[in-house]
C-alpha cells in the first residue's frame, strides 16, 4: 500500500504541475483583459495603457508565468486585479457554500447509489430492477440546467414548497434555512446517482456469481453475511471509481446550480473573475477547482484499493 500510495502521489504532483501550466496558458487567451473592462470602449488609449502597466499586463509571459509560479510555491495565490483583494480571501469567502454543497451531496449520493445499486443487482432480472434500471436510464440523459430550470419553475415559483434562489444568503445561512439545499443538491445529485447506482448494479452482479460467494451459500452462510462481507465490498468498487471519475461532472454540475440558484460560491467568484477579465483571480481559482478534482480521485483510487487490494485502478 505505500508504495501504491507514493506512486499516485508522485502522479498527482506532475499533474497538478501540468495543470498550472496549461491553466496559465488557456487564462492567457481570454480576450481583453483587465484595463480594457475597467474603462470600456470610453478610455483613451494611454488611460489603457498607463494602467496594463501598472497591472503588469505589458510584461512578457515567461515573466508573468514564473512570478505566478513563484508565487504559487510560497503559497501566495495573487491580488485580484478588480477589486484589490487577497484571491485567497475571495476563494475564503466563496468555499463555504460550495464546501456545503459538495458535502452534502456525498454524504447523501454515496449511501443511496449503494442501496439502489444493490437492490437492483440483488433483483437482476426482476421488475424492480427493471423499473430502476430505466428510470436512472431516462434520467441520466436530462442535462443539469434543464433538471435545475424544472425544479426551480416547478417547486421554487409555481408551488412554492422550496426556495428558488439563494439570493441575500451566504454559507452561514444556510445553517438557518436548510431548505436552500434541497433543490441545489437535487440537481447534483441526479446524475451522479445514475451513474454510480448503475455501476454498483453491475459490480454486484459480479460478485454475487464469483467463485467466493457461490461457495459461501453452498456452505449455508447465510445470504445477508454473504451480500455483506463479501458482495457489498466487491460491489463498491466499480461505484468508487465511478465517483471518481464523475468528479468532472460534479464540478460542471456546481457551475450550473451555482449559476441557477445564485449561490455565492467558488463557480460563481470565478464566472465573475471571468467576466471582468480578473487574469490572477481566474487562474487561481480554476487551478483551485482542478486541485480539488485531482484529490477527489486520488481519495477514491485509495479507498478502491482499501476495500479491494487486488483491484487495479485504472484511469
Amino acid at each position: 500500500m505505500g508504495g501504491y500510495l507514493l506512486r499516485r502521489l508522485s502522479l498527482t504532483a506532475v499533474q497538478l504541475a501540468l495543470l498550472t501550466v496549461l491553466v496559465f496558458l488557456l487564462t492567457s487567451l481570454l480576450p481583453g483583459d483587465a484595463a480594457t473592462v475597467r474603462f470600456n470602449e470610453q478610455a483613451g488609449l494611454a488611460q489603457i495603457g498607463e494602467l496594463r502597466a501598472r497591472l503588469g499586463l505589458e510584461r512578457p509571459l515567461s515573466e508573468r508565468f514564473a512570478h505566478w509560479a513563484g508565487e504559487l510555491l510560497h503559497g501566495r495565490l495573487g491580488t485580484s486585479l478588480t477589486s484589490g483583494e487577497p484571491v485567497a480571501r475571495i476563494f475564503a469567502d466563496a468555499a463555504g457554500a460550495t464546501a456545503v454543497l459538495a458535502l452534502v451531496t456525498l454524504a447523501v449520493v454515496v449511501p443511496l447509489a449503494l442501496v439502489l445499486g444493490l437492490v437492483m443487482g440483488l433483483r437482476e432480472g426482476g421488475r424492480l430492477d427493471r423499473g430502476l434500471s430505466a428510470a436512472t436510464l431516462a434520467l441520466n440523459s436530462v442535462p443539469d440546467f434543464v433538471l435545475a430550470l424544472t425544479l426551480v419553475a416547478l417547486f421554487g415559483l409555481r408551488l412554492g414548497w422550496l426556495p428558488a434562489t439563494w439570493i441575500g444568503v451566504d454559507g452561514a445561512g444556510l445553517l438557518a434555512r436548510p431548505a436552500l439545499l434541497v433543490l441545489p443538491v437535487a440537481v447534483l445529485l441526479a446524475r451522479t446517482v445514475c451513474l454510480l447506482s448503475r455501476q454498483v448494479r453491475a459490480g454486484t452482479i459480479t460478485a454475487l456469481h464469483a467463485g467466493y460467494a457461490v461457495q459461501a451459500r453452498r456452505l449455508g452462510v447465510p445470504r445477508r453475511t454473504v451480500v455483506l462481507r463479501h458482495v457489498l465490498p466487491n460491489a463498491a468498487v466499480p461505484g468508487i471509481q465511478e465517483l471518481a471519475r464523475t468528479g468532472d461532472h460534479l464540478l460542471g454540475g456546481v457551475l450550473v446550480v451555482e449559476a441557477v440558484f445564485a449561490v455565492p460560491g467558488v463557480a460563481t467568484a470565478l464566472i465573475e473573475a471571468v467576466r471582468s477579465r480578473d487574469v490572477p483571480a481566474v487562474q487561481a481559482l480554476t487551478l483551485l477547482l482542478a486541485a480539488a478534482a485531482l484529490l477527489f480521485n486520488l481519495l477514491a483510487d485509495l479507498a478502491c484499493r482499501r476495500l479491494a487490494p487486488r483491484t487495479e485502478v485504472l484511469r
